[in-house]
């Protein structure tokens, strides 16, 4: 049987763990928070060849490890500072605030839904259904806004098209670049 996975040393980066893939076309190189550094190795090529491909990339590879260090530092900092989320009151908070939201710019809604999800910071289903990640009262008040109007204008806009963008403008201003800024947040659903 042939072997599925192995761990391979890089020069100047470390261990890398080699896994063979189903899914893999060609070769790739993925770098994630807590996990490392990971090359997806097609059935039909060798770890020899991946190892060579792996070995060009390595500066690559390294930047992004540095890069998800830092995620991880951030992580870890997140995590200290804050304490465990009440559910009821997270839950408390969103809905007050939704509503809140909601009447000041004319919105309506169907149901919310308040959830500790790891992907997602909010989303609104075909029938005005809202669901919210708890994790948005850890967000400044200005974000955890962004989130529940984007979701609000969605009850209107179900798509992400420049209608949709314009429409988010007129209640947060730089709805693109707000979007943006929701990345340096993601550490927060980890």
């Amino acid at each position: 049987m042939k072997t599925k996975s192995k761990l391979i040393e890089i020069d100047g980066v470390g261990q890398i763990l080699f896994e063979r893939s189903n899914r893999a076309k060609h070769i790739s190189i993925s770098v994630k928070p807590f996990k490392g550094a990971r090359v997806a190795v097609p059935y039909g090529v060798s770890f020899d060849k991946a190892k060579q491909f792996a070995r060009s990339k390595s500066n690559w590879i390294k930047k992004h490890l540095d890069k998800m260090k830092q995620v991880e530092k951030e992580h870890e900092a997140f995590s200290n500072e804050s304490t465990e989320i009440n559910r009821a009151e997270a839950t408390k908070q969103l809905v007050n605030r939704l509503n809140e939201l909601s009447e000041q710019h004319g919105f309506s809604y169907n149901k919310v839904f308040v959830r500790n999800q790891k992907t997602r910071w909010g989303s609104c289903s075909s029938k005005n259904n809202i669901s919210l990640n708890m994790m948005l009262v850890r967000l400044p008040d200005e974000m955890m806004d962004y989130v529940l109007l984007h979701e609000l204008v969605h009850t209107r806009i179900k798509n992400h098209t420049h209608a949709f963008w314009a429409e988010l403008n007129k209640f947060v201003g730089d709805a693109k670049g707000m979007s943006k800024k929701m990345n340096e947040y993601k550490v927060v659903l980890m």
